[in-house]
């Protein structure tokens, strides 16, 4: 860590010595890590698709510098412009994800990315991450002011938005979402009867979608029983787990890559196994548990509502995802297209997880009073 006096008072010295220095070192450690295994991983899907070797290495490491002033720049904001930042990251990618069915791009069936100046946008990625931080501040107004409209506005807001996130279909991102939401509404005194009727309602919704998505039902069977149908990613994946061992096979030297379509994106943990081997998964598996119990034991002594609630949704989005990518990986779970947060290839991913941490930060940070909100 660098040496920064404690009696320096530019805004650079104060947020050196109120951020939390320890995640944010496991956050940059993540984004060094994806870089890497970007390198390693896209050249051989590159040439499977005729592009050249580094073309997605290339785009990735154009996004990084902006990913990591991102984080950092949003962690110097105080809680009230957090909230603010929220509210226009929210409203604009509201808008996205409506023009985004009207005139998405279309890829295997989904309508889920904005072609902007040659820049596939995905504004799901910035709706769930801005949605959370909204909706803390709702529910933060609703308790402290008693009124019943803040988390009805932020039912209305939650609906809309899961609702068009599922026309593109992407119900990997609504599961996430709709799981953080919940987890918000309880903590800030969701009462028992609207804990069964939600709980309710997210059953029946899970089962509905196997019967109305065809998709969904697909791959709820390949996992039950993987002869039903194509398993072909899964088995290659699990393949890479069992060729890296305990050390990996090196560097540069698996050959699962090669075979996966998805290998720099959805499957890069399943690289990871093959070349660095299983005690790099368990690094990678310990950063993001660091990172997730860190923000949380921040919360300890919180004594406002909303840095507690939006900081455990964005806390929640953040290791969900990487859970349900990890879990995908070692056929765990049906297998989900989503990225492995700041580590796997994906622009729009790269960049909303980035301003979500650096949102973490900034709301995690020592003051010496307690934010006027809620």
């Amino acid at each position: 860590m660098m040496a920064v006096a404690r009696s320096d008072t530019s805004i650079f010295g104060r947020w050196w010595w109120t951020v939390d220095r320890w995640m944010l070192l496991a956050l940059l450690s993540l984004v060094a890590i994806g870089a890497v295994l970007v390198l390693a991983a896209s050249p051989a899907v590159a040439k499977n698709i005729g592009a050249e070797p580094l073309h997605f290495v290339k785009r990735h490491l154009l996004l990084l510098g902006p990913a990591i002033a991102i984080m950092v720049g949003t962690s110097l904001l105080a809680p009230k412009d957090v909230n603010r930042l929220a509210l226009l990251v929210f409203f604009v990618s509201l808008v996205l994800l409506a023009l985004t069915l009207s005139t998405g791009v279309e890829i295997k069936g989904a309508r889920r990315w904005l072609s902007i100046g040659g820049f596939s946008l995905q504004a799901s990625e910035f709706a769930k991450v801005s949605l959370i931080v909204v909706s803390a501040w709702l529910f933060a107004e609703w308790r402290s002011n008693g009124n019943m409209a803040g988390w009805l506005i932020a039912f209305l807001l939650c609906a809309v938005t899961l609702g068009l996130i599922i026309k593109q279909p992407d119900l990997g991102t609504v599961l996430i979402v709709a799981t953080a939401w919940l987890s918000q509404f309880f903590l800030a005194g969701l009462s028992g009867w609207l804990v069964a009727v939600l709980a309710t309602a997210a059953v029946f919704g899970a089962v509905g979608a196997y019967f109305v998505f065809p998709h969904v039902a697909s791959r709820v069977d390949r996992f039950l029983d993987p002869a039903s149908g194509d398993s072909y990613q899964v088995d290659r994946s699990r393949e890479a787990f069992v060729n890296g061992g305990l050390f990996g096979q090196g560097p540069a030297e698996g050959r699962i890559k090669a075979l996966l379509p998805d290998a720099h994106a959805d499957f890069i943990f399943a690289v990871i196994g093959e070349e660095m081997g299983l005690f790099a998964c368990l690094i990678i598996v310990a950063l993001f548990a660091f990172i997730v119990l860190r923000g949380f034991l921040r919360l300890l002594d919180e004594r406002s509502l909303f840095v507690l609630l939006a900081v455990g949704g964005l806390l929640t989005v953040f290791g969900l995802q990487a859970f349900v990518n990890m879990a995908s990986s070692l056929h765990l779970i049906p297998t989900k297209g989503m990225t492995l947060p700041l580590v796997s290839y994906g622009g729009s991913s790269l960049l909303a997880l980035a301003l979500a941490m650096g949102m973490v930060l900034a709301l995690t940070r020592r003051r010496a009073e307690t934010s006027s909100l809620p």
